[in-house]
């Protein structure tokens, strides 16, 4: 049976190569897959699966989303209400977050209990951004996202702020850069990953299959 996974076009994100990476994964992996990319909030209703990318400063992707008419409560009742899989990637998992505190604070989505704030390197040398190759420190690998996944995998990041979920158990793995922060999170039906999966080859394309495999 043929899934639909809505990708959310709300003017953020690198909508194609995400496409790309989702099509591809879902090929090698065998599964019959369509991917949307999608503004309409009644094809998100219609989705076996919602994946919102992310790029740029929270408050920007949080307007962005909210001047979709209709979309915020889309994607409230399809991932919410109905718990169909979610997976956000770098700002549209950020998005799930109570607050941003990035130019200001702003409110997210509020799905999850956490806050987005200004990564800080212990080691002034560390540049911000983050940028480029790291390793990801699983935490809890009997997830279903990240089975097959071994420790210390490489991913590729770009990114100045990161989640800091009030729950502990939220971080499926973390990432070291002058201290830990949260590389990958998830509860219930959601996941997200501050990495760029559709970037991070190998490793991106097993947490993509996973995710497309996934019936929480």
């Amino acid at each position: 049976m043929t899934e639909t996974v809505a990708l959310i076009d709300y003017g953020s994100g690198n909508l194609r190569s995400a496409a790309k990476a989702l099509e591809r994964a879902a090929l090698e992996a065998g599964l019959d897959v369509v991917v949307q990319l999608t503004a309409d909030p009644d094809a998100v209703r219609r989705a076996d699966r919602v994946v919102l990318p992310g790029v740029g400063a929270f408050a920007d992707c949080m307007g962005g989303l909210e001047a979709v008419p209709g979309m915020v409560t889309a994607l409230y009742e399809t991932v919410l209400v109905h718990k169909r899989p979610f997976l956000g990637i770098c700002v549209g998992m950020q998005l799930m977050a109570r607050v941003g505190h990035e130019h200001g604070e702003h409110a997210g989505l509020g799905w999850l209990d956490a806050e987005v704030g200004p990564l800080t390197p212990s080691d002034p040398a560390l540049k911000i951004p983050h940028m480029g190759w790291n390793e990801l420190l699983v935490v809890r690998p009997q997830h279903p996202v990240l089975h097959g996944i071994p420790n210390r995998s490489h991913a590729y990041f770009v990114h100045s702020y990161c989640m800091r979920p009030a729950d502990p158990t939220l971080v499926l793995a973390e990432c070291g850069y002058g201290g830990p922060f949260a590389a990958v999170v998830g509860r219930d039906n959601l996941v997200g990953t501050q990495f760029h999966p559709e970037k991070s080859q190998a490793t991106g394309l097993a947490l993509i299959a996973n995710f497309l495999r996934w019936h929480p």
